[in-house]
């Protein structure tokens, strides 16, 4: 009776222990697709938000492809290259002619809008990585 539990406990656990291991590499898969829709949602959102007088520095916004990392997990980097960037997000100074401050100019759409993708863009990844875990475990229950 007992070598009868044993066979039947053995195939259960490792029944389990394959779905388990199929179910993790779908979830080292999702990292990187997570991610990417993330940004791109982080990039579209910033474009939107920039101000908009020439469209160039709507234009300068990118992100690198998702690499993983040497740490473990991945990375993806949100750039904007115009040389001006700082200025938009920060805002800047003005001085005279003697360099002395005569005040301080906000972009009012452009204010920290950096500061403001990232935590957008991390809601994303939030609600990003929900649904793929939902759909993982969809996949898994039938």
């Amino acid at each position: 009776m007992s070598n009868i539990n044993y066979t039947a406990n053995k195939k259960a656990i490792d029944e389990f222990r394959k779905e388990l291991m199929s179910m993790v590499e779908d979830i080292r898969e999702i990292d990187i697709r997570v991610l990417n829709r993330a940004v791109n949602a982080g990039v579209k959102y910033a474009k939107d938000k920039s101000p908009a007088i020439t469209g160039f520095f709507q234009e300068k916004w990118k992100s690198a492809p998702a690499v993983k990392a040497k740490a473990g997990g991945v990375t993806k980097t949100l750039v904007n290259s115009a040389d001006y960037a700082a200025y938009v997000n920060y805002g800047h100074r003005t001085v005279d002619k003697d360099g002395n401050t005569t005040g301080y100019i906000k972009s009012q759409k452009g204010d920290h809008l950096l500061e403001r993708t990232v935590i957008y863009t991390g809601k994303q990844l939030e609600k990003e990585f929900k649904e793929e875990i939902e759909a993982v475990q969809k996949r898994h229950d039938n």
